[in-house]
């Protein structure tokens, strides 16, 4: 929840509100430890010791003499020293990503390595087809299972499309929900200073309001 607000304080530029919630954050952080440290499990020189080791070891163009001439190097060479960690494991690529990930970045970031495992499509258009086929399958799905199951895949490919496109997934869909929510509040409250009340509106009227608090939002 911390890090949620943290987000939404980043999304809208507010420092005072990243102040804080950057505070609640460590605090929460802090806490985990210092549970862990009277249990006798950790302390948090391992914390420390782990994450710097990690860091040097998995970006020798920092922190070592490899020279690298692009970012897209130091990703291929972050995906190799990846790989050779997991050299003799029963441990996927896609182990390294938490299944506690919001929806959308996890479906991007999994299929990102998975492309960088050479399973991909040829070119963007397998997946604007694939997304294609997935709405047909959709259209046709009857029962409540395979409606779920089929919007799950065109989600999916959706957001492997945001990864082809060079775009974060989470963040358009975020972004959009911002967009949605600052405009029908606004819909709102051009309502109340009219002296109506919006929901008692007929569709078309809603969709004026809509219109024109879009037009506010673009003039600003």
């Amino acid at each position: 929840e911390e890090c949620y607000e943290l987000v939404e304080a980043i999304d809208e530029d507010d420092t005072d509100n990243m102040i804080e919630e950057l505070g609640d954050v460590f605090f929460h952080l802090a806490f985990q430890i210092q549970i862990a440290a009277k249990a006798k499990r950790f302390t948090h020189e391992d914390v420390f010791a782990n994450l710097l080791g990690k860091l040097v070891r998995r970006h020798p163009h920092v922190f070592g003499d490899t020279q690298m001439d692009d970012p897209s190097e130091a990703v291929s060479k972050w995906d190799a020293i990846k790989r050779k960690e997991l050299e003799g494991s029963d441990r996927s690529i896609l182990d390294g990503v938490p299944k506690a990930m919001p929806a959308l970045s996890y479906a991007q970031a999994v299929q990102g390595r998975a492309a960088r495992m050479g399973f991909d499509w040829d070119d963007f258009q397998g997946v604007v087809d694939k997304i294609a086929e997935e709405v047909r399958e959709l259209g046709e799905a009857e029962s409540p299972e395979a409606k779920e199951r089929e919007m799950g895949d065109l989600l999916f490919s959706m957001a492997n499309a945001a990864r082809w496109m060079g775009a974060e997934s989470e963040n358009a869909l975020r972004g959009t929900n911002t967009r949605f929510y600052k405009r029908f509040t606004t819909m709102e409250r051009l309502s109340r200073e009219r002296g109506l009340r919006f929901e008692d509106l007929p569709l078309d009227q809603k969709e004026s309001l809509w219109e024109e608090a879009k037009a506010l939002e673009e003039s600003v």
